[in-house]
């Protein structure tokens, strides 16, 4: 069997509120605060993990706290981030839940065969709730203000917009081993998606390319996507990915030692930044499970320069 990967591991986005971030993404939506840490690239900045209940792969929804203007929309860049829930009392619930709090949704809608709401956070940054049909495994976390039947389960569909998939394409099912499924029209009207399926499938492992050529090009800032992460289950299979991006000579990061997991980034040929990211070893590693993102965590290698970082960051609460 074709080395695979098998679904979403983690999406990786930019705030330039980090004490909001944190209020909208644990008190509106529930989730979890499982890593408080920083960008090991620039300790200036927070890096916080949202999660599920167990902190399990494909469910880390990440920021970076960069004081940025906003996301100036269009393609080449991740457009819309897929949050799955059980059902479609789930979609409804959450349709209440966001008119009492005035957050900024759609209305129900069926997309490419799922019951689905469009929503935003405070800065922009675009969702979308789907109705997985309960067939995915759901970890809840006790402490939710959202019952444990309505919680968010985890990451997937995610949806990218390019002007021409052309090259696009041929990445995600020669070098990355992805099946194109099927398209369906762009609900906002501009464009078809194509559907990619990784391992499985299902909507934990699937990619949505929109093809959008009369949209301008997206410039980073808040409420943008910075990186789309992939899973792969092990070092030994993130090395088999490393080998084989080589192969295609595909320029890469080489492999990066995250702590909590180990990376390899690469870009697509639109431009988008890629991530292939292994399961293990998580985020209990340097902390108790039951006590995730209670306190700042470092890695080792950083360890040393904690009061010097501590000093920099500014309060969360």
């Amino acid at each position: 069997m074709s080395l695979q990967l098998t679904g979403i591991h983690h999406l990786t986005a930019i705030t330039a509120n980090a004490p909001e971030n944190l209020r909208f993404y644990t008190q509106v939506l529930g989730l979890r605060l499982v890593k408080k840490t920083v960008n090991q690239d620039d300790t200036s900045a927070y890096h916080l993990f949202y999660a599920d209940g167990l902190a399990s792969p494909g469910t880390d929804l990440t920021f970076f706290d960069w004081p940025v203007g906003r996301e100036g929309r269009g393609t080449h860049s991740v457009s819309c981030t897929g949050l799955r829930v059980g059902s479609r009392d789930s979609i409804a619930w959450w349709k209440a839940r966001f008119d009492a709090l005035a957050v900024t949704a759609g209305e129900i809608v069926e997309i490419d065969g799922r019951t689905s709401i469009d929503f935003e956070d405070g800065e922009g940054q675009r969702f979308r709730l789907i109705d997985d049909g309960g067939l995915a495994p759901s970890h809840p976390w006790d402490r939710s203000p959202v019952a444990a039947e309505h919680q968010i389960k985890g990451l997937g569909p995610i949806t990218m917009s390019v002007p021409d998939i052309t090259n696009t394409e041929i990445v995600l099912t020669h070098v990355m081993n992805m099946v194109e499924s099927r398209t369906y029209p762009s609900p906002d009207g501009v464009g078809e998606v194509h559907v990619f399926s990784m391992g499985e499938g299902g909507p934990a492992a699937e990619l949505h390319v929109a093809v959008q050529p009369g949209l301008p090009t997206a410039r980073q800032g808040a409420g943008a996507v910075h990186h789309v992460a992939f899973r792969a289950p092990d070092v030994a299979a993130l090395q088999e990915w490393t080998t084989r991006l080589q192969g295609f000579r595909l320029p890469s990061s080489g492999e990066v030692e995250r702590y909590y997991f180990r990376s390899l980034y690469f870009r697509e040929p639109n431009g988008i930044l890629f991530e292939i990211a292994t399961d293990g070893p998580g985020f209990a590693v340097d902390e108790p499970l039951e006590t995730l993102g209670e306190s700042l965590s470092l890695p080792p290698f950083l360890e040393g320069k904690r009061a010097q970082i501590e000093a920099r960051l500014k309060p969360l609460v």
